[in-house]
């Protein structure tokens, strides 16, 4: 099981966002891709930060109360953005997802180019076809 990598499991095709959007434009597509956050980008698709639901809920509530949509998304994403490599075990990953660490992490290529992401759900797809396969071998 050791041998799975992030490559087979990740989300190839992200929702990311961009630092000046706005947080009105970052909040649709965050629902409309049903994902609990993504990898800001710059213009040569390095990954700058990470705005996720929770930062968005912080932030909206201020923007919904005074009806003000002048915040982005350089005003609400966190920049210290840890970023895994396609070829990391995901069972080395899975043992570093501990409560206080993030729960989505960005996928970057040998040149730190975003080429996905892997969040807890993927890693526990992984371990469940791992432990799918053990039991049709036994049998």
């Amino acid at each position: 099981m050791e041998s799975i990598k992030v490559k087979d499991y990740m989300n190839k095709r992200p929702v990311t966002f961009k630092v000046s959007m706005p947080l009105s434009i970052a909040m649709g597509k965050m629902l409309n891709a049903q994902q609990t956050g993504g990898p800001v980008v710059d213009d040569n698709n390095h990954v700058v930060g990470f705005l996720s639901e929770q930062d968005l809920i912080h932030k909206l509530l201020r923007v919904g109360y005074y009806c003000q949509d002048s915040d982005n998304v350089a005003d609400c994403m966190r920049g210290d953005v840890k970023t895994v490599s396609p070829d990391e075990s995901v069972i080395k990953l899975a043992e570093e997802m501990l409560p206080a660490k993030p729960k989505v992490y960005p996928v970057v290529d040998e040149d730190d180019r975003l080429i996905g992401v892997i969040s807890r759900r993927d890693i526990l797809r992984a371990i469940a076809t791992q432990i799918d396969d053990c039991f049709h071998h036994q049998v």
